[in-house]
């Protein structure tokens, strides 16, 4: 647990004072407060989460609810406004966020899926029952509800999957000085 903490504290600039330091571990707290097994510890832990939750929420506008699953390594990387994620969304490792982002919304069923690798631009929405691919970028401004497989960017509103270029290049032949090099 300490090692996840310590995590975040490198991840998000080695500062308490960090708004999406103190919201990561205000769900940390929450996350571990649902999970007590007895009936009295969990009563108590949520109150103190309620409590704390309602004052960082309003401070920070960043929303992670404790039944979300975040991967290791969730970086806010932005918390200049404003972060919504749904309490069903899951998210893999690795995931990076920018400000203005939100992710699921209450208004259907279903959240999003995330994979690992994934980054998140600023103003963007990711909505509805869908799965966002390991590698994917998501760029500013964008709006996706369709599904995005994995290796690819995404931008616009509505959204354009673009393959990534790494992907179509993997197999291409090097120049001759290229070959030579790697023999020497």
């Amino acid at each position: 647990m300490f090692s996840v903490i310590r995590g975040d504290y490198d991840r998000h600039g080695r500062s308490v004072l960090d708004a999406a330091f103190i919201s990561l571990q205000v769900y940390r707290f929450g996350r571990w407060a649902i999970h007590r097994k007895t009936p009295v510890a969990r009563w108590f832990a949520n109150k103190i989460y309620g409590f704390l939750k309602v004052f960082i929420l309003n401070v920070t506008k960043i929303w992670i609810p404790p039944k979300t699953v975040l991967g290791e390594d969730f970086h806010i990387i932005h918390a200049e406004g404003s972060l919504s994620i749904h309490s069903d969304a899951v998210i893999g490792d690795r995931c990076g966020v920018m400000h203005n982002v939100t992710i699921g919304t209450n208004m259907g069923q279903g959240a999003p899926i995330i994979g690992n690798d994934v980054f998140i631009g600023v103003n963007s929405t990711v909505l509805g029952n869908i799965r966002i691919g390991d590698r994917v970028h998501i760029g500013a401004n964008t709006a996706v509800a369709t599904n995005v497989p994995s290796d690819s960017t995404v931008v616009g509103s509505p959204a354009r999957i673009f393959p990534r270029l790494g992907r179509m290049t993997a197999g291409a032949k090097q120049p001759a000085s290229a070959e030579k090099k790697k023999v020497l």
